[in-house]
């Protein structure tokens, strides 16, 4: 009786997870418009208002796979070079995970951005060896465990700030993804040390029961 519950109750959640994904208007969008995936739209509507990529900068997307964010940054920074009328810009994309290749972006797969091996390599790639943004929409594997999977996904935000001191321009911009918790002030604070501008967003595209939500830091303060 309890597998028979057990695998009623799974299926059941099942069955509204793939009717809420059906009906879901930017699951629509994503093959309408040929993004790898939906989280294309929370980039796209970020940008949109407070247009954080440009013509001719030079963007490191971390956590990229499986390539929607690279996806929107090649089109916004002219990375292809499709307009001549304004300046070519670079997309670097890097995830623990394979990526697909792209065209206009270069991809560090099956890389762990927190190895200093990995930083090396992303400097060694890099146009100047420093970009003007620095995305994030990294998640550690989810243990289900709302506090431990919070503090995880914390933890990877501040490493990339640390990384940040070696690798973001003078007046640059850094986004990245965090889950609400007791922690998310500490992150807030540490950004706000660093950057002259900080705020919290959460766009239309993230899901209103997701725990999801981005800072948006501009105006790195280092060297």
């Amino acid at each position: 009786l309890h597998t028979t519950a057990g695998f009623l109750k799974r299926t059941g959640t099942e069955h509204r997870w793939l009717e809420r994904h059906f009906k879901d208007p930017f699951v629509k969008a994503t093959k309408q418009q040929h993004y790898r995936c939906r989280s294309a739209f929370k980039l796209l509507e970020i940008d949109d208002k407070l247009h954080i990529l440009r013509p001719g900068l030079s963007v490191l997307d971390c956590g990229a796979a499986p390539g929607a964010w690279s996806q929107v940054a090649v089109e916004r920074v002219n990375a292809l070079g499709t307009d001549p009328a304004v300046p070519t810009g670079f997309v670097l994309g890097v995830d623990l995970l394979r990526i697909s290749p792209l065209e206009g972006a270069v991809f560090l797969s099956e890389a762990d951005i927190a190895d200093p091996s990995t930083l090396r390599r992303i400097q060694s790639l890099l146009p100047a060896e420093k970009v003007d943004v620095i995305l994030s929409d990294m998640a550690p594997n989810a243990t289900g465990i709302k506090e431990l999977d919070h503090q995880k996904l914390i933890n990877l935000c501040l490493g990339l700030l640390n990384l940040s001191q070696s690798i973001l321009k003078p007046k640059g911009t850094m986004l990245c993804k965090f889950w609400d918790g007791h922690d998310s002030r500490l992150l807030q604070n540490r950004l706000k040390e660093q950057f002259q501008d900080v705020r919290t967003i959460k766009p239309q595209a993230s899901r209103k029961d997701s725990a999801e939500s981005y800072y948006l830091a501009r105006l790195y303060k280092g060297k």
